[in-house]
């Protein structure tokens, strides 16, 4: 097992050599068997789902050989082959590990102690080429053999390991249409045979392709510069999420690399787009074929985003058509009809998932079938498994089944979130919640340093943002666009603190306090709201304001006026974003002083001598003044937000939240 690991490691960790989450490894030997004690012949092979290159022994299907190889004797025939999937259950050896995937018999049945199934872009051009056939006699000889397209399944293993016994000499062979399987008498041995097949495959694609497979530049199609490309992905973004999101709530990702690039910028590009992909790992997460907007990005923005709604009407009825053309009675229902990919010639590539990893996926995917139809074009003609295959393929019952075992959605799951503030204190902690909680989570502050930290500890997006600068503002909300597709939920916690009597207030004090608080949150929520409303998603904007909005204390002008400006803001736009389904709240914190990063930058020594106490005393102070006698700490007001965002509180909107263990004083009237 050491050594199968070791080689999917090495093996997944270039993806030259197999997509994220693809191919399948295995290993044949001896293990124990606990009820008579005696030696017996074990197969550990990766199972259903996961990657090679952070494969782990809990990621491992082991089964027992004899009975293993003992199913081809009940096997049903080719027609039945996907009730062979549940016989592998009855195979297994011990207690856990992971549920054997559709290619376990490719494994079992060839006899060979060590398989490699994997889907390298060049393995997959030979192929696809509408001659693999020839093409792979033509690069291997008889190292290696060419097996037509075949599904997946039970039929195909018996395929292989027919090939393998009638070639004594053979390494591996080519799946036409799907990838490549090679095997060996030792892992060593397999791992070379795998790259072998690899690295010939891509050294005749380099040394005989054409230069430009994909046809001339088109003018108009060209990648436009840096800068302007990102602007037009920030400014599309949130429209395509909401195509995207039709049927189902997407995050999204966005992918301007090279290849995309110059992809979108050839002429071949709309035919090719339309044949769609052809490895099963492949079309499974891009869909039948991506959404292609058909005129580059060079009018005005309103006109470019008719022209997508029309193509995406378009798209939605093909893609039904397509069900339609090709389910059975028994067919599961269809999924969705949006895309799972948007092309836009000059910007680059949007894709879409359940969850950023997915979205993600989806796009590293797209990019693996554009290198793969370059392969293909530049040696023959790129001939994808026809659709009626691929339609046997996305609505699959073992598919379903794989679909239906995938744990629930966490609440705030497809959701995306901008923290102001967020490197530290309340902020933090919010940004913590929001994505323990399933939110995509873009961090934002002025402090470079705390905003990576916390952005690298939660998986989340740091922006270095000083809310007081409008186009900061826009920086920051374009960046959150940029990285999942647009807003969903911004949480307006920036802030800091003066306590001063109003006769040592200077206007400076005042200004800076109005700046970062009231003038801040006013930017956060203008830029954000029109993301929201472009979405048609709705949304929620919370506002971190505090008890100090509806109770006065001592030497507190300039701090009690801005949360009182803040809380009107709530009320405020509640009563206009309300139409759009923007639900807007507020949270009264107060006496929050352990962990949060204004009582730590003085103003908790200011407010620990107005009430003349200790300063490491004054959260007690705060508690005992309280009817619940309970200290308030940042992950309480981070309660409270998730409180008002999950959805259970979908009806509620201009209210505020108190957060202060209770301050009779403070109750809102």
């Amino acid at each position: 097992m050491d050594e199968l690991l070791a080689r999917a490691h090495a093996l997944g960790a270039d993806r030259r050599n197999t997509n994220y989450a693809g191919g399948n490894v295995s290993a044949k030997g001896k293990g124990l068997d606990p009820a008579t004690g005696a030696d017996i012949d074990l197969m550990w092979v990766k199972g259903s789902g996961g990657d090679l290159a952070t494969l782990q022994p809990s990621g491992l299907a082991v089964l027992r050989l004899d009975r293993m190889r003992s199913l081809v004797g009940v096997y049903p025939g080719v027609d039945r082959e996907d009730e062979m999937v549940a016989a592998f259950d009855y195979c297994l050896h011990g207690r856990g590990g992971a549920a054997p995937s559709i290619d376990t018999a490719m494994h079992g049945l060839v006899d060979a102690p060590h398989v490699d199934h994997l889907h390298p872009d060049s393995g997959i051009a030979l192929a696809t080429a509408a001659d693999g056939e020839e093409l792979t006699r033509k690069v291997f000889g008889d190292r290696v053999a060419w097996v037509p397209w075949r599904r997946p399944g039970f039929q195909l293993g018996l395929d292989i390991a027919a090939i393998h016994a009638g070639n004594p000499g053979a390494i591996g062979c080519v799946l036409g249409g799907h990838g490549i399987t090679a095997w060996g008498a030792t892992s060593t041995e397999c791992e070379a045979n795998s790259l072998e097949i690899i690295r010939a495959a891509e050294d005749y694609l380099a040394r005989n392709g054409k230069a430009e497979p994909f046809g001339p530049v088109v003018p108009g199609c060209e990648p436009l510069p840096q800068r302007e490309r990102h602007a037009w992905a920030a400014a599309l973004f949130p429209v395509l999420r909401r195509l995207a999101s039709t049927d189902y709530r997407q995050i999204g990702h966005y992918t301007d690399s090279a290849e995309v690039l110059d992809f979108l910028s050839r002429a071949e590009h709309p035919r090719l787009a339309a044949l769609g992909t052809s490895c099963p790992d492949h079309f499974l997460r891009t869909k039948i074929a991506p959404l292609v907007l058909d005129t580059p990005p060079t009018g005005p923005v309103d006109e470019v985003i008719a022209r997508l709604g029309t193509l995406h009407t378009r798209y939605r009825a093909d893609y039904a058509a397509y069900y339609q053309r090709h389910a059975s009675p028994d067919s599961p229902p269809m999924r969705g009809a949006d895309p799972a990919i948007i092309l836009v010639p000059g910007v680059g590539m949007f894709s879409f998932g359940r969850d950023k990893q997915t979205a993600r996926v989806a796009g590293e995917f797209y990019v693996n079938a554009i290198n793969v139809m370059r392969g293909a074009e530049s040696v023959s003609r790129y001939a994808p498994i026809p659709e009626s295959e691929k339609f046997r393929i996305e609505y699959w019952e073992l598919e379903e089944a794989k679909l239906r075992r995938m744990p629930a959605a966490k609440p705030l799951a497809t959701r995306v979130a901008l923290v102001t503030g967020g490197g530290s204190g309340i902020g933090k902690a919010i940004a913590r919640r929001l994505a323990a909680e399933g939110a995509c989570v873009v961090v934002a502050d002025r402090d470079a340093q705390a905003v990576a930290d916390v952005a690298d500890e939660i998986g989340g997006t740091a922006v270095i943002a000083d809310v007081t600068s409008e186009d900061a503002v826009a920086e920051a909300v374009a960046a959150a666009c940029l990285a999942y597709g647009g807003v969903d939920l911004v949480v307006n916690n920036a802030g800091l603190s003066v306590s001063k009597s109003l006769l040592d207030t200077t206007v400076e004090d005042w200004d800076r306090q109005h700046d970062v608080m009231a003038r801040g949150s006013f930017l956060v929520a203008r830029e954000t709201a029109r993301v929201m409303i472009a979405q048609g998603m709705g949304g929620d904007i919370v506002y971190i304001v505090s008890k100090n909005s509806v109770f006065a204390g001592p030497d507190n002008i300039a701090y009690g006026a801005t949360k009182a400006d803040q809380a009107h803001q709530v009320r405020l736009l509640a009563a206009e974003l309300g139409e759009h389904g923007v639900r807007v709240n507020g949270v009264n914190p107060d006496g929050v002083v352990r962990g949060s990063g204004i009582f730590a930058s003085g103003w908790g020594a200011q407010r620990a001598a107005v009430y003349g106490v200790p300063e490491e005393k004054l959260g007690e102070f705060y508690a005992q003044r309280t009817l619940l006698k309970q200290e308030v700490l940042p992950d309480h007001v981070a309660n409270a937000v998730f409180v008002l965002t999950a959805g259970d509180l979908s009806h509620t909107t201009g209210v505020h939240i108190p957060v202060d263990a209770g301050v009779a004083a403070a109750f809102l009237r």
